[in-house]
């Protein structure tokens, strides 16, 4: 079952995101997706299987470019995770196009998304899920 998160999921979302995003600390990442459930041009949704989540998928409208579209606003996967023992299964695929849904009903002709250069199973996902590969870049920093 899917369904959209509420506050009362962010700490369960932010366990299973700090498997995806370990940078960032499980307190840290539930205080981001409570903001992000304040925000009208945001969603998460949940996967439920027996009322236990095994995935999560956050996507979002951006209105600045986003690389290889053309519209604006477009629909943006900010991030999904299928738990484990659960991925392979076409769960990774209901939650993106819940999102897509989503990004539809909210006036958006286009979806886009992004990944590490060196994440291999996201690049597959989103090829098997019908994404086209817009652009790759390597960013740099330096200290002056």
């Amino acid at each position: 079952m899917i369904r959209k998160a509420t506050k009362q999921d962010v700490t369960c979302i932010a366990e299973m995101a700090i498997m995806m995003w370990d940078s960032h600390s499980v307190e840290e990442l539930a205080e981001e997706f409570e903001t992000v459930l304040d925000n009208e041009e945001c969603t998460i949704y949940l996967y439920c299987i027996d009322h236990m989540p095994i995935g999560f998928a956050q996507c979002g409208l951006r209105h600045d470019y986003v690389e290889g579209t053309g519209s604006s606003p477009v629909g943006y996967l900010e991030g999904i995770f299928i738990r484990e023992g659960y991925r392979k299964r076409g769960y990774g695929g209901n939650l993106l196009a819940e999102c897509e849904k989503w990004a539809k009903q909210k006036g958006c002709f286009e979806f886009a998304s992004d990944c590490e250069l060196d994440n291999g199973v996201s690049l597959d996902f989103h090829m098997n899920m019908g994404f086209t590969e817009a652009n790759r870049i390597i960013c740099f920093t330096k200290r002056i």
